[in-house]
């Protein structure tokens, strides 16, 4: 097993295309698993977003300022332009739904 330094150091060396499928899939599998069921608050809502933010901007790393010659970290609007996939908010609300689907066609047996 790599150590949390190598690992990442390993992560940085991947393609962003491999990087996002990496993220993709560690939320499938890792994040979402019972998020049908989640109280979500809005303190939640926005501690999410927040992480998932954090994640993206890990990704997809800081962008020069040619004009002032110093880096600086995307902007939201910035992230998501980057980012083609719906957020984190808009996924489990969508898994909400088909769980909510399917308890109704239980119902119905």
């Amino acid at each position: 097993m790599l150590s949390f330094g190598a690992e990442s150091l390993v992560f940085r060396c991947l393609s962003k295309n491999l990087r996002l499928r990496y993220t993709e899939i560690l939320f499938c599998l890792l994040f979402f698993y019972g998020c049908e069921t989640w109280a979500l608050t809005l303190r939640k809502k926005l501690r999410l977003r927040v992480f998932e933010n954090r994640v993206l901007r890990r990704m997809y790393e800081p962008k020069r300022n040619e004009l002032i010659r110093e880096w600086r970290k995307l902007h939201t609007e910035e992230l998501y332009d980057f980012y083609s996939s719906p957020d984190i908010i808009r996924v489990i609300k969508w898994r909400r739904m088909r769980w909510a689907g399917h308890v109704a066609s239980m119902g119905q047996r």
